[in-house]
C-alpha cells in the first residue's frame, strides 16, 4: 500500500472515531450517525466541485454542435488545428473539459480509504457499531436493504444529471444503479450506508445545482455567436 494512501486510511479512521466521540458527547453514541455526519461533511466539501462539474457538463452539451462542426471541417486534414479550435471554443466559453472528472477523482480515494477503514475498523465500543437490522457496520447487510437503497438513490441522482437525448447516458441511468447495488451487497454495511447518504445529499444538492444552471441550458455563447456579435 502506498504511503499516502495509508495516511488517508488512518486519517479516515481517526475522523470516524472523532465523529463517534461527537455523537457520544451529544448523548447519541452511534458509529452509523458518525458515518452519516462524515458523508454530509464530504458532500459539503465537494459541493463547489460538483457545481463546477454540472456547469461543465451543460456547457459541453451546448457546445456539442459547434464541436462537431469543427471536427467535420478539419477531419482528416489537420488534427492539431482541430484541437486548437476546440480548445479555443472551450476557453471562450470558460469550459474545462476535465472538470467533470474532478469529483470522481477525489471521491474514489475517499471511498477506497473508507472501505479499508471499515473492513477491520477498531471500534472504541462495538455495541455502538450497529445500524438497526445490521449487527455491525463491518458486516454485509443480511437483508440487502442498504444495497437496494443504494441502487434506488443512485438512480434518483443519475436521473437528475442524465441527458435524455444521449443514448449512452440513458443506458447508464439503468446500468449504474445495478452496479452500485451489487457492489454495496459485497462490501461492509458502513460503506453501503455511506453510499446511500451520499446519494441522498447529492440528489438534494443536484436539485439546487440544476436550478442554478437552468439559464445555461437555455442558451450558450460560443465562437459562432461571438462572431455574429462582431
Amino acid at each position: 500500500m502506498f504511503g499516502w494512501f495509508h495516511v488517508i486510511v488512518n486519517g479516515m479512521t481517526a475522523l470516524m472515531n472523532w465523529l463517534y466521540g461527537f455523537t457520544l458527547s451529544i448523548g447519541i453514541p452511534s458509529y452509523a450517525l458518525a458515518i452519516i455526519l462524515l458523508t454530509i461533511l464530504i458532500k459539503v466539501v465537494l459541493y463547489p466541485l460538483s457545481k463546477k462539474q454540472m456547469r461543465s457538463m451543460v456547457m459541453m452539451q451546448k457546445l456539442g454542435p459547434e464541436i462537431k462542426t469543427i471536427q467535420d471541417k478539419y477531419k482528416g486534414k489537420d488534427p492539431q488545428v482541430m484541437q486548437q479550435k476546440i480548445m479555443e471554443l472551450y476557453k471562450e466559453n470558460n469550459v474545462n473539459p476535465m472538470a467533470g472528472c474532478l469529483p470522481l477523482l477525489i471521491q474514489m480515494p475517499i471511498l477506497i480509504a473508507l472501505y479499508r477503514a471499515l473492513f477491520a475498523f477498531p471500534y472504541l465500543n462495538e455495541a455502538h457499531a450497529h445500524f438497526f437490522w445490521v449487527k455491525s457496520l463491518s458486516d454485509k447487510d443480511p437483508y440487502f436493504i442498504l444495497p437496494l437503497l443504494a441502487a434506488a438513490t443512485t438512480f434518483m441522482q443519475t436521473k437528475l444529471t442524465t441527458n435524455a437525448q444521449d443514448q449512452t447516458q440513458k443506458t447508464m441511468l439503468y446500468v449504474m444503479p445495478i452496479m452500485i447495488g451489487w457492489i454495496s451487497s459485497t462490501v461492509p454495511s458502513g460503506l453501503a450506508l455511506y453510499w446511500v447518504v451520499f446519494n441522498v445529499v447529492g440528489t438534494i444538492q443536484q436539485w439546487f445545482i440544476n436550478k442554478e444552471t437552468l439559464h445555461l441550458k437555455e442558451g450558450v455563447t460560443g465562437v459562432e455567436g461571438s462572431r455574429k456579435g462582431r
